[in-house]
C-alpha cells in the first residue's frame, strides 16, 4: 500500500526537478507547462494532477528551500545563544544552501519574472529569526553588524564569488571560514567588554 504514494512523491520530484532544470535552461517566463511535460515524457493531463499552474510549481520549490532554514531557526531556538551555536548554525546553514543550490541560482536568475509571484515577507521574516539567532542584544551595534554580514557571507556570498577561480567546494569552505571570523570577533568584543 505504501507504493501509490512513494510513486506519486517520486513523480513529484521529478517534476519538480525536470522544471527546475528547464526554469534555468530558459528562465521561469519562457518555460511552459507543456514543455514540461514533454521533457518528462508525460502529458499535460499528468503534469495537471500534480501541478495545476507554473506557480505551483514555483511554490513547491520555494517550499522546498524554506523548509531547512525553517527547521535551522527552530534547532537555533532551541540552543543556548552561544559562540559554539552561532557557528553551528553557519556551518549548517552553508550545508542547506550548498543542498538547494540549483533553487536559490534559479530565484536569483529570475529576480525579475517572479517580482509579484513569491513572498519576500517570508524570506524577510526568515532572514530576521535568523540574524536574532546570530546576534547578543547586548552587542554594540557594530558587533550586531558583524553577527548579521556572518550571516549573509554565507546566505549570498555564493552568488557573489560564483565567478571567481576556484571550486565550488572552495568558495563555500572560504565563505564559511570568512563568516566564523566575523561572528568569532562579534563574540570576542562582547565577551571582553
Amino acid at each position: 500500500m505504501g507504493k501509490p504514494q512513494t510513486r506519486r512523491k517520486d513523480t513529484r520530484e521529478r517534476i519538480l526537478d525536470v522544471a527546475l532544470e528547464l526554469f534555468l535552461e530558459h528562465g521561469y517566463d519562457q518555460t511552459s507547462l507543456r514543455e514540461i511535460a514533454e521533457r518528462l515524457d508525460v502529458t499535460k493531463a499528468a503534469l495537471y494532477y500534480h501541478f495545476r499552474t507554473k506557480e505551483d510549481i514555483l511554490d513547491a520549490l520555494v517550499g522546498s528551500i524554506g523548509e531547512p532554514v525553517d527547521e535551522l531557526i527552530a534547532w537555533g531556538r532551541a540552543q543556548p545563544p552561544t559562540l559554539e551555536t552561532r557557528r553551528e548554525l553557519l556551518r549548517r546553514l552553508n550545508e542547506a544552501l550548498e543542498k538547494g543550490a540549483p533553487v536559490f541560482q534559479f530565484l536569483q536568475e529570475n529576480q525579475a519574472a517572479l517580482r509579484g509571484r513569491t513572498s519576500p515577507e517570508t524570506f524577510r521574516n526568515r532572514m530576521r529569526d535568523l540574524a536574532a539567532l546570530m546576534t547578543d542584544p547586548d552587542a554594540s551595534v557594530l558587533d550586531q553588524i558583524r553577527s548579521v554580514s556572518a550571516l549573509f557571507t554565507v546566505y549570498f556570498g555564493t552568488f557573489a564569488v560564483s565567478s571567481m577561480d576556484g571550486t565550488l567546494e572552495e568558495k563555500r569552505a572560504a565563505l564559511l571560514q570568512v563568516a566564523r571570523e566575523q561572528i568569532d570577533s562579534a563574540h570576542a568584543a562582547c565577551a571582553g567588554s
